[in-house]
């Protein structure tokens, strides 16, 4: 992974709180499934998602049942994996985050971070859940 993978910060934020699709939206945190489909993978699937994060926005740590791949569209932030140095991120920067990896993001610029977040995961779980 990338030293600017620190946009974790914007993935933590593309984790969608809930299960069943839904999407816990927490203050400064925009989050919206675009799309969800099966996968080859036998029980997984791909969801879609647009995430914004405000200026000093912060994901908090959280976990995945699957693999995150997420793109940043606009802005810049911080990506926190455990376990790995800080990394920052920015418009054009990707980052791909392994299943159950506990990871954070901070949007530490000074405009809306804007990314599309990937997920591909075990159909019937969570699609993030907060780390301990």
């Amino acid at each position: 992974m990338n030293k600017t993978l620190t946009v974790s910060v914007f993935l933590a934020a593309l984790l969608l709180a809930a299960s069943g699709g839904a999407l816990a939206q927490a203050s400064g945190i925009k989050r919206a499934v675009v799309t969800k489909a099966d996968v080859a993978a036998p029980g997984h699937e791909a969801v879609v998602a647009r995430v914004e994060l405000e200026p000093g926005v912060v994901a908090g740590r959280h976990t995945h049942p699957g693999d995150e791949i997420s793109y940043v569209l606009e802005g810049e932030g911080e990506l926190l994996i455990e376990g790995e140095d800080p990394r920052r991120v920015k418009a054009g920067d990707a980052f791909v985050i392994p299943a159950g990896k506990v990871h954070d993001a901070r949007n530490v610029g000074g405009t809306v971070m804007k990314l599309v977040g990937v997920y591909v995961v075990e159909k019937g779980k969570p699609l993030a859940t907060p780390a301990k």
